[in-house]
């Protein structure tokens, strides 16, 4: 199963490559078949890179479950400047090029803020990419949980982040919240008394590893 962000570009690069077959054949290209291996190589590079699989949620109301796959990088006290302005923990997950893009809501809940900002490329694991480069902002709110915050950050390859969440949505825990392309970040914002579940350099999957419980 892929990412409908990635159905245009999948057809398109299937229709380059077939073409390229085709030419390299009529002209009786040398070395034609180095040529074929790498191209299909990097076709297959382009479906690992957007499949969406399946994944079910079902951790209670008082779970936070990881937004995307990826590795633990940021476990830590910090000021939230943008929408909290307090102190609260931040809990960042840095995805590779090899990772599923998707990002999925962590928390059921209404959208109560969505936002996005442009800005520069720095490295994913740069401190300052979680101010300073493009990134969306959004803030799932529920009874149980409060309000909870997640930021899609862009990295040095990552060109283009997609933002599903709308204002005012009632959005269910594990659904497709938005897309990434290419590797970049996750933060999530967490109230200072929550169980963090999870370590760093922990290796963790969207939608199924609770990385909090709020207490």
């Amino acid at each position: 199963m892929f990412h409908k962000e990635g159905h245009k570009i999948i057809l398109s690069s299937f229709a380059i490559i077939a073409i390229i077959f085709l030419i390299m054949d009529y002209y009786s290209v040398s070395n034609q078949r180095y040529i074929q291996i790498f191209l299909i190589f990097f076709f297959i590079i382009i479906l690992q890179f957007f499949r969406n699989p399946n994944r079910k949620t079902n951790f209670g109301v008082n779970n936070i479950v990881s937004p995307v796959d990826g590795k633990v990088v940021v476990i830590e006290e910090v000021f939230e400047s943008e929408y909290f302005k307090e102190k609260k923990i931040q809990l960042s997950v840095f995805m590779s090029p090899i990772n599923v893009h998707v990002t999925r809501y962590p928390v059921s809940g209404n959208v109560v803020y969505s936002k996005y900002h442009p800005g520069k490329y720095l490295v994913a694991w740069h401190p300052k990419s979680s101010t300073h480069n493009e990134r969306t902002t959004v803030v799932v709110e529920n009874e149980s949980c409060g309000k909870i915050l997640y930021r899609q950050i862009a990295g040095a390859l990552a060109k283009r982040i997609v933002n599903y969440a709308v204002e005012s949505e009632i959005i269910t825990q594990g659904d497709d919240s938005g897309f990434i392309k290419f590797g970049s970040r996750v933060d999530i914002f967490l109230p200072l008394d929550a169980k963090i579940n999870v370590k760093l350099n922990q290796k963790v999957k969207g939608a199924e590893d609770i990385l909090a419980t709020i207490i």
